[in-house]
């Protein structure tokens, strides 16, 4: 518990150094549903939320995508699978003019913000789509559970306290790949609450040797599988692997995969 209020505590000072209008947090913890926070760094993002702040501040603040793996070159093809309002594929986009991001976001409510948040920002090198991504294409249900980033496509005891369940459109990785003419992916991010397991299980050895770099937030509880399997998936499949756990929580962790 101590190191919880401590991790917290710590990241406290980023955010009132890091975006210029602090002082919006006040109205979001009075419920107003939505406001437009700007980073000195220069992005800005229209959240409903502190946990959308609080996202934004572990992604483009704490940068942990790319300090958990590696810096994301310009010319790259990204793919962001989980892309919720956008702040990885915006900051992505905005800082590597010449890459092209496809972003993957099947909640409604999230993907409107994720298409709002591109305009604000002006990059013109993100592809967004409202799909969401899994071992094979078709319809699939979201359940909504707890805040937006918490949605899942998976059927588990977790999504047991869903509120809804609703039908939306699925793809696979490979499918994914096909219909975009994607013949090399440098940088796989992924961040889908569960359905990590099903994308990368799902996904074929070819498209696996297209991917240079993978790195993906695990959670641990929603299937029968651990990222310990997905470590061994990978490795099986010619990737360099390492992990790092979630100071906070006990199922969560970075998983970073390269060749």
């Amino acid at each position: 518990m101590m190191s919880r209020i401590k991790y917290y505590l710590a990241s406290i000072p980023t955010l009132f150094k890091q975006i210029n209008n602090w002082h919006l947090f006040f109205p979001l913890l009075l419920g107003r549903r939505r406001v437009v926070i700007r980073l000195r760094a220069g992005c800005k993002f229209k959240v409903r939320s502190l946990m959308d702040v609080w996202i934004i501040k572990e992604t483009c603040l704490d940068r942990e995508y790319e300090s958990q793996s590696t810096q994301i070159k310009d010319g790259w093809t990204v793919i962001d699978i989980g892309a919720g309002l956008g702040d990885f594929a915006i900051l992505a986009a905005s800082e590597n003019p010449n890459s092209r991001i496809y972003a993957y976001e099947p909640f409604w409510e999230s993907y409107e913000m994720l298409q709002e948040n591109i305009g604000m920002n002006d990059v013109q090198n993100i592809s967004a789509f409202q799909i969401a991504v899994g071992a094979k294409s078709g319809g699939m249900k979201l359940f909504t559970t707890g805040e937006a980033v918490q949605h899942t496509t998976m059927d588990s005891a977790l999504s047991g306290n869903a509120t809804s369940a609703r039908e939306v459109q699925g793809v696979s990785l490979d499918d994914l790949f096909e219909a975009n003419g994607i013949v090399h992916c440098d940088f796989l991010k992924i961040d889908c609450e569960g359905c990590e397991f099903d994308v990368l299980f799902g996904a074929s050895h070819a498209t696996l040797e297209k991917t240079s770099h993978i790195c993906l937030e695990y959670h641990n509880g929603f299937t029968r599988y651990t990222h310990n399997d997905l470590v061994n998936h990978l490795q099986q499949r010619g990737f360099q692997v390492r992990t790092s756990p979630n100071p906070v929580h006990d199922h969560l962790g970075f998983l970073y995969a390269y060749r």
